[in-house]
């Protein structure tokens, strides 16, 4: 069920598995004997111990050539800032050590063969796509100290899947309740930011905006034909019909329909207040009665839960919208602007003629970001003004109506400190938390230390 009709609010992460070929011109070395810088080398020994696990500082310093050459950076100048650079990152190493044997210990955690496998197979497509031929590749994995391929594809895959038990660690304990966020203060908060806002991007020209969203209403005689037939497709589930067959058969919500109305997990607050009411009071394996929702009409299963969540599923029955109820909530929002370019009140109007399904605001919104559809709509329009509506259309191919108010249009240029300030609050909260995790797994395992 998709509630963000304008994908205004756009998240992405990306998990990046480490390789230590930078590119033609680049290559990081993994011999045990590294010459680092002009005047130091390193003899490989163990000089840590976590559980039964010994690192080597030859892992130490191949991490550090590894940052050195996919950041650009420098080698240290001395000595000094070589010894103080190693143990900043054996520190790291064994932080990783400690999640990856915490991980490993938990049954529940699996990882694949076949995840790994693929995993392996795109990272290795990744770096060879950076060279004109196999023999430039070959080449270069000689160079990073790989004698072959399947070499490099071991050690990739060892990455991969250590990748892979840290972070389902981690969602692992943040799904239980087991690892919550710890508020940083304002100091801390501003500290980093000072420290760190060398490194930051420049903010690129951005947009908010409000938005009162009209769709067109279907007819009573459409909501009750629409009714009847979820009423009959409960009824048939409660006999014993597949509910993912019925799903894909007969489901409208275009992003679950083919997985047969399956959603996911999801906490309260993802979806509208009427949907989870009932979603979060159903046992699981009971099928709802109809439920009615500014979407249309769903029948809800509950397949698992959890104390905070729900693995739900759903068939979505949607009344029929005719032309002209399209042209109606046309008309209803050229009314709106109207009165909203007139002086009257945005925040009035948005409580009475708003779809409630849909998002009221985006705030900071990269320009380059917009959908199409509002990059159009909005064009050039600056702070204050407000927009003439125009026509969004959603995966369902149904089409609905926005009138714009931009709030604030910004140029690009450098991060300031309200601009990160709750990234940074969600951002250190979780470190703080990892903290906490790491300082308790390593009471309870053996760490030895040793010197460089």
């Amino acid at each position: 069920m998709n509630r963000l009709y304008p994908a205004a609010a756009i998240a992405a992460a990306l998990l990046i598995a480490p390789t230590r070929l930078a590119g033609q011109g680049a290559p990081a070395t993994p011999a045990a004997v590294r010459q680092l810088h002009d005047t130091t080398f390193a003899t490989d020994r163990v000089i840590a111990v976590v559980g039964n696990r010994p690192i080597l500082l030859s892992q130490v310093d191949e991490e550090i050539f590894t940052r050195q050459s996919q950041n650009g950076l420098k080698p240290p100048e001395n000595d000094a800032a070589m010894d103080s650079l190693r143990q900043s990152v054996m520190a790291d190493l064994i932080d990783e050590e400690l999640l990856v044997q915490e991980a490993q210990r938990d049954t529940t955690i699996k990882v694949s063969d076949e995840e790994v496998l693929q995993g392996v197979e795109q990272q290795v497509k990744n770096v060879r796509a950076r060279f004109t031929s196999e023999l430039d590749f070959n080449n270069e994995l000689r160079k990073a100290g790989f004698d072959t391929p399947d070499e490099y594809r071991r050690w990739t895959a060892d990455n991969i899947r250590r990748s892979f038990y840290r972070t389902r660690l981690l969602e692992h304990l943040k799904d239980r309740g087991h690892l919550k966020p710890v508020a940083p203060t304002d100091r801390e908060m501003r500290d980093y930011f000072e420290q760190t806002r060398g490194t930051m991007e420049k903010r690129p020209p951005t947009i908010s905006f409000r938005q009162i969203v009209i769709s067109p209403r279907a007819s009573d005689s459409a909501r009750a034909r629409a009714r009847t037939l979820a009423d009959s497709i409960a009824a048939a589930l409660r006999k014993g019909a597949d509910f993912a067959s019925t799903a894909k058969r007969f489901s409208q919500d275009p992003g679950s329909r083919d997985n047969g109305g399956d959603l996911g997990w999801q906490r309260r607050g993802t979806f509208l207040p009427e949907f989870e009411r009932v979603e979060f009071s159903l046992k699981p394996g009971a099928i709802s009665d109809p439920v009615e929702t500014a979407f249309g009409f769903h029948i809800i299963q509950v397949v698992r839960t959890q104390p905070t969540e729900t693995n739900a599923r759903h068939i979505l029955i949607m009344p029929a919208v005719t032309p002209a109820n399209v042209d109606s909530a046309r008309a209803l929002a050229t009314r709106v602007y109207q009165a909203a370019a007139a002086g009257a009140s945005f925040d009035s109007l948005q409580r009475i003629y708003h779809d409630k399904a849909e998002e009221r605001e985006a705030l900071s919104v990269p320009i380059d970001r917009l959908p199409d559809m509002y990059a159009k709509g909005i064009g050039s329009a600056d702070s204050g003004a407000v927009v003439p509506p125009f026509e969004l259309t959603g995966a369902d191919g149904r089409t609905k109506f926005t009138i714009v108010k931009v709030t604030e249009r910004r140029p690009a240029g450098d991060l300031k400190y309200d601009d990160v300030k709750e990234k940074l609050r969600t951002q250190l909260g979780e470190e703080f938390a990892i903290r906490r995790l790491l300082a308790r797994l390593r009471a309870s395992t053996y760490v030895d230390v040793r010197k460089l």
